[in-house]
């Protein structure tokens, strides 16, 4: 096995005991990038030179002892929506050519002080503004798209470029491209992850959270990421735990990590399963059977105010985008894609008054939700509706007749847990019969991130051992 294909935990256990050297962890991970970048077109920029020097510097620290913790020596990718001090932030798109970061984000800066070394930054759809990245592929079939808009960070983590990621989430942009491309994505609870020094898509819907290969491994990085930062107006501290979020925090107190007795699984019987490939169904069920026939109990569950969440959802978004966007839509408007700049033109329609009219049932939706999880501890769902469509195809058309636009269908499943702000993590449960990866959503209470670890990892614990997306001709 190659350094690069260790997961987070394993490698950080064989640098921690000086088994594996963080020179040569990196090192694998950039002759990897060098391998698969050309067809991927997972980063905006590798940093190569960047990562080496943080390697060195952490050999050296962990040879006199100042082992910092599971991230030291690790190789990872930044979204290029998040400054790193000297470096562009594209966010993928021509108004940000020249760019130049002053400063690091707060969670650029927190990643720095665990020792992990920048390997690149990867690519997102223009400004986050969209659910494929068209210009990275499926890190398990070119011809298919990635994801988005944090493509780049899950092509990258599922190649093997890097050992974990950071992307953004607005309405799905960290868990639909982790479920596209195998992987895990972890969208914390809403102010959880500081971000300042984040490029903005919708500032009362944004998150930060990682990409990693597994569930343990976003648990580690999460715990990093975490804390108050007053520069972000959002942001608010962790639960007052030694342990949080470690999924068990007494592990001598249960024999068994899989063992999941007492925990309460909901299991929507309305809009989660509405319009989904029989094949996502099929394999987000038998998961579900899995957290049963490890002691969770299953308990039916009505999803509130459906019809609400899609208007609710665009109604905040799209105008916070383009009051973010005024000053460079009106100065350089043609250096935006033309399906961005369309978004940002529609946003300035909007009213006041819409807008209100969405802040209110956002409101609204986060108290039914509170209610609805008083009776379990994590809802468990599909995280999209269908698996990767090919590339330039635009439209879905369901069993019922009904047609959805692609960026819809992705979007519909992923969105309720960006309004009501609760964690929500997408790991993979299967593959469908052209072999593309299928997500299952787990979402949990406010700050309920233990609880959805718990259940992702007795999943994984106990399911069949998942490799790197495999190496395919582009």
């Amino acid at each position: 096995m190659e350094p690069y294909e260790l997961t987070v935990a394993e490698a950080a256990e064989a640098v921690r005991t000086r088994a594996l050297s963080p020179v040569g962890l990196v090192d694998s991970a950039l002759a990897r990038t060098a391998r698969v970048e050309p067809r991927l077109n997972a980063f905006t920029a590798v940093t190569a030179d960047r990562a080496r020097d943080a390697a060195r510097r952490a050999e050296a620290e962990i040879a006199r002892g100042a082992y910092r913790g599971p991230l030291h020596g690790m190789p990872f990718g930044l979204k290029d929506l998040i400054d790193v001090a000297g470096l562009a932030t594209t966010a993928s798109s021509r108004v940000r050519t020249g760019h130049r970061a002053r400063a690091d984000s707060t969670v650029a800066a927190r990643l720095a002080s665990a020792g992990a070394a920048l390997v690149g930054k990867t690519h997102t759809h223009e400004f986050a503004y969209g659910l494929t990245t068209p210009q990275t592929v499926n890190a398990w079939d070119p011809d298919r798209v990635a994801g988005g808009s944090s493509g780049g960070s899950a092509v990258a983590v599922a190649a093997g470029a890097a050992a974990f990621a950071l992307g953004t989430d607005t309405g799905g942009s960290i868990r639909v491209p982790a479920a596209l491309n195998g992987v895990v994505g972890l969208k914390p609870t809403y102010g959880l992850v500081p971000r300042h020094g984040v490029t903005s898509l919708s500032w009362s819907l944004d998150h930060v959270g990682p990409l990693t290969r597994t569930v343990e491994d976003a648990g580690l990085v999460l715990a990093a990421l975490v804390g108050h930062d007053p520069r972000d107006p959002a942001s608010v501290a962790a639960p007052a735990s030694d342990h949080w979020p470690h999924p068990d925090p007494d592990p001598a107190d249960r024999a068994d990590p899989a063992d999941l007795t007492g925990l309460r699984v909901g299991v929507p019987d309305n809009y989660f399963f509405d319009r989904v490939d029989p094949e996502v169904e099929a394999a987000v069920r038998r998961a579900i059977g899995r957290l049963e026939d490890l002691g969770a109990r299953l308990v039916d569950v009505e999803i509130p105010m459906t019809r609400y969440i899609r208007a609710t959802h665009w109604g905040l978004m799209v105008p916070e985008a383009s009051a973010y966007h005024e000053r460079t839509l009106r100065a350089v408007p043609d250096l935006y894609e033309a399906d961005i700049r369309v978004l940002l033109e529609a946003g300035e329609l909007m009213t006041a008054g819409d807008y209100l009219r969405a802040q209110r049932a956002r409101t609204l939706m986060r108290r039914a939700w509170r209610d609805m999880l008083e009776a379990v501890d994590v809802i468990a769902a599909p995280t999209v509706p269908l698996t990767a469509v090919e590339s330039g195809r635009t439209a879905v058309t369901w069993g019922d007749g009904s047609t959805e636009s692609v960026a819809d269908a992705y979007v519909r499943l992923s969105a309720p847990a960006d309004l009501t702000g609760v964690p929500a993590l997408s790991l993979p449960v299967g593959l469908d019969a052209a072999g593309l990866p299928i997500g299952m959503q787990l979402m949990g209470k406010p700050f309920g991130e233990p609880a959805v670890l718990r259940a992702g990892h007795a999943l994984e614990r106990t399911g069949p051992a998942r490799g790197l997306a495999p190496d395919r001709p582009a």
